[in-house]
Protein backbone atom coordinates (compact mmCIF):
# COMPACT_ATOMS: atom_id res chain seq x y z
CA UNK A 1 0.00 0.00 0.00
CA UNK A 2 1.22 3.49 -0.95
CA UNK A 3 2.10 6.21 1.78
CA UNK A 4 -0.60 8.33 0.48
CA UNK A 5 -3.14 5.65 1.04
CA UNK A 6 -1.93 4.75 4.37
CA UNK A 7 -2.49 8.77 5.80
CA UNK A 8 -5.66 8.56 3.86
CA UNK A 9 -7.26 5.10 5.51
CA UNK A 10 -5.59 6.74 8.95
CA UNK A 11 -7.46 9.28 8.45
CA UNK A 12 -10.97 8.19 7.75
CA UNK A 13 -10.12 5.39 10.96
CA UNK A 14 -9.22 8.15 13.30
CA UNK A 15 -12.74 10.30 12.00
CA UNK A 16 -14.72 6.79 12.58
CA UNK A 17 -12.92 6.59 16.03
CA UNK A 18 -13.70 10.11 17.28
CA UNK A 19 -17.60 9.85 16.19
CA UNK A 20 -17.85 6.64 17.84
CA UNK A 21 -16.34 8.15 20.84
CA UNK A 22 -18.13 11.58 20.71
CA UNK A 23 -21.32 9.67 19.68
CA UNK A 24 -21.51 7.04 22.59
CA UNK A 25 -20.68 8.91 25.19
CA UNK A 26 -22.92 12.34 24.14
CA UNK A 27 -26.23 11.88 26.95
CA UNK A 28 -28.40 14.49 27.83
CA UNK A 29 -31.61 14.96 30.21
CA UNK A 30 -35.06 15.71 28.37
CA UNK A 31 -38.40 16.39 29.64
CA UNK A 32 -41.43 17.76 27.85
CA UNK A 33 -45.11 18.83 28.85
CA UNK A 34 -47.76 19.59 27.20
CA UNK A 35 -50.53 22.41 28.19
CA UNK A 36 -53.86 23.05 26.83
CA UNK A 37 -55.45 26.02 26.60
CA UNK A 38 -59.34 27.49 26.09
CA UNK A 39 -60.56 30.33 25.00
CA UNK A 40 -64.06 30.80 25.11
CA UNK A 41 -65.93 34.03 23.58
CA UNK A 42 -68.90 35.80 26.59
CA UNK A 43 -72.08 36.42 25.27
CA UNK A 44 -74.50 39.23 24.96
CA UNK A 45 -78.28 38.77 25.97
CA UNK A 46 -80.49 41.34 25.70
CA UNK A 47 -84.18 40.93 26.16
CA UNK A 48 -86.77 43.65 26.30
CA UNK A 49 -89.86 42.12 28.47
CA UNK A 50 -92.59 42.34 27.10
CA UNK A 51 -91.79 42.33 23.36
CA UNK A 52 -95.25 44.25 22.47
CA UNK A 53 -94.72 47.48 23.90
CA UNK A 54 -98.29 49.12 22.63
CA UNK A 55 -101.44 47.71 21.32
CA UNK A 56 -104.15 50.26 21.58
CA UNK A 57 -107.13 50.62 19.18
CA UNK A 58 -109.75 53.63 18.65
CA UNK A 59 -107.38 56.39 19.57
CA UNK A 60 -108.64 59.73 19.66
CA UNK A 61 -106.63 62.79 19.55
CA UNK A 62 -105.40 63.84 22.59
CA UNK A 63 -105.31 60.37 23.95
CA UNK A 64 -102.19 58.51 25.65
CA UNK A 65 -100.59 55.25 27.16
CA UNK A 66 -97.86 54.91 28.96
CA UNK A 67 -95.93 51.55 29.41
CA UNK A 68 -93.01 50.43 31.40
CA UNK A 69 -91.10 47.52 30.22
CA UNK A 70 -87.64 45.80 31.32
CA UNK A 71 -84.60 45.57 29.52
CA UNK A 72 -82.64 42.69 31.13
CA UNK A 73 -78.95 41.23 30.78
CA UNK A 74 -78.50 37.56 30.56
CA UNK A 75 -75.56 36.90 28.67
CA UNK A 76 -71.83 36.88 30.45
CA UNK A 77 -70.77 39.99 29.41
CA UNK A 78 -71.75 43.46 30.57
CA UNK A 79 -73.64 45.67 28.32
CA UNK A 80 -71.92 48.77 28.32
CA UNK A 81 -74.83 50.75 25.59
CA UNK A 82 -77.96 49.79 24.23
CA UNK A 83 -78.86 51.48 20.76
CA UNK A 84 -82.41 52.08 20.18
CA UNK A 85 -83.18 51.83 16.31
CA UNK A 86 -87.01 52.65 15.22
CA UNK A 87 -88.73 51.14 12.03
CA UNK A 88 -93.08 51.25 11.51
CA UNK A 89 -95.34 51.01 8.71
CA UNK A 90 -98.07 53.14 8.46
CA UNK A 91 -101.88 51.78 6.58
CA UNK A 92 -103.63 54.87 6.22
CA UNK A 93 -102.83 58.65 6.63
CA UNK A 94 -99.19 58.60 5.51
CA UNK A 95 -98.23 61.29 8.97
CA UNK A 96 -99.81 59.48 11.49
CA UNK A 97 -96.34 59.19 13.11
CA UNK A 98 -95.68 62.75 12.85
CA UNK A 99 -98.90 62.64 15.19
CA UNK A 100 -97.57 59.99 17.79
CA UNK A 101 -95.37 61.95 20.53
CA UNK A 102 -93.05 59.83 22.03
CA UNK A 103 -91.93 60.70 26.14
CA UNK A 104 -89.30 58.35 27.55
CA UNK A 105 -89.20 58.50 31.11
CA UNK A 106 -86.82 57.54 33.68
CA UNK A 107 -88.45 54.69 35.43
CA UNK A 108 -91.55 53.45 37.27
CA UNK A 109 -90.83 55.72 40.60
CA UNK A 110 -89.83 58.40 38.59
CA UNK A 111 -92.43 58.38 35.84
CA UNK A 112 -93.35 61.99 35.60
CA UNK A 113 -89.50 62.96 34.71
CA UNK A 114 -88.98 62.80 30.67
CA UNK A 115 -85.79 62.61 29.92
CA UNK A 116 -86.43 63.13 25.90
CA UNK A 117 -89.57 63.60 23.85
CA UNK A 118 -89.64 63.31 20.34
CA UNK A 119 -92.06 61.89 17.66
CA UNK A 120 -92.36 58.81 16.10
CA UNK A 121 -91.64 60.40 12.88
CA UNK A 122 -88.45 61.93 14.13
CA UNK A 123 -87.09 58.76 16.08
CA UNK A 124 -87.26 56.64 13.03
CA UNK A 125 -85.00 59.27 11.04
CA UNK A 126 -82.50 59.33 14.27
CA UNK A 127 -79.41 57.42 14.26
CA UNK A 128 -79.50 54.47 17.16
CA UNK A 129 -76.86 55.71 18.55
CA UNK A 130 -78.27 59.39 19.01
CA UNK A 131 -81.31 57.78 20.51
CA UNK A 132 -78.98 55.78 22.63
CA UNK A 133 -76.99 58.43 24.06
CA UNK A 134 -80.29 60.95 24.97
CA UNK A 135 -82.46 57.98 25.95
CA UNK A 136 -80.88 55.01 27.33
CA UNK A 137 -78.02 56.16 28.81
CA UNK A 138 -79.39 58.54 31.02
CA UNK A 139 -81.53 55.45 32.26
CA UNK A 140 -79.40 52.52 32.05
CA UNK A 141 -76.49 54.73 33.65
CA UNK A 142 -73.23 52.66 33.51
CA UNK A 143 -74.99 49.69 31.96
CA UNK A 144 -76.26 46.36 32.05
CA UNK A 145 -73.55 44.02 34.33
CA UNK A 146 -74.07 40.25 33.31
CA UNK A 147 -76.36 37.62 34.90
CA UNK A 148 -79.64 39.36 35.05
CA UNK A 149 -79.24 43.02 35.49
CA UNK A 150 -82.57 44.70 34.59
CA UNK A 151 -83.78 48.19 34.36
CA UNK A 152 -87.01 49.90 33.77
CA UNK A 153 -87.67 52.25 30.29
CA UNK A 154 -90.78 53.69 30.54
CA UNK A 155 -92.61 55.67 27.70
CA UNK A 156 -95.45 57.72 26.61
CA UNK A 157 -97.38 57.95 23.96
CA UNK A 158 -99.67 60.62 22.97
CA UNK A 159 -101.91 61.01 19.28
CA UNK A 160 -101.31 64.82 19.90
CA UNK A 161 -104.57 66.95 19.60
CA UNK A 162 -103.41 69.63 17.60
CA UNK A 163 -106.08 71.82 17.29
CA UNK A 164 -107.23 71.55 13.91
CA UNK A 165 -108.78 69.28 11.74
CA UNK A 166 -107.62 65.93 11.86
CA UNK A 167 -109.78 64.14 10.13
CA UNK A 168 -107.54 62.42 7.43
CA UNK A 169 -106.10 60.24 10.42
CA UNK A 170 -109.43 58.63 10.77
CA UNK A 171 -108.89 54.65 10.74
CA UNK A 172 -104.98 55.38 10.38
CA UNK A 173 -103.12 52.20 11.74
CA UNK A 174 -99.02 52.03 12.13
CA UNK A 175 -96.95 49.58 13.32
CA UNK A 176 -94.13 50.13 15.34
CA UNK A 177 -91.23 48.03 15.53
CA UNK A 178 -87.88 48.95 17.97
CA UNK A 179 -85.04 47.24 17.77
CA UNK A 180 -82.63 47.55 20.61
CA UNK A 181 -78.40 46.46 19.96
CA UNK A 182 -76.56 45.78 22.78
CA UNK A 183 -72.83 46.68 23.44
CA UNK A 184 -70.09 45.54 25.20
CA UNK A 185 -67.56 47.74 26.86
CA UNK A 186 -64.17 47.55 25.76
CA UNK A 187 -62.09 44.15 26.67
CA UNK A 188 -59.56 44.26 30.01
CA UNK A 189 -56.52 42.63 30.20
CA UNK A 190 -57.48 38.70 31.54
Amino acid sequence: MGIKKQIGMGIMSAALGLTLVGGGTFAYFSDSETTSNTFAAGTLDLSANPTTIVDVDELTPGDSVTRDFELQNNGTLDIDKVFLETDYTVDGAANFAKHIQVEFMYNADKADEVIYETTLYELKEMNPEVVGEHVLDPVLGSGLEAGGDVDDLVVKFTFVDDGEDQNNLQGAELELEWTFTAVQGEGEEK
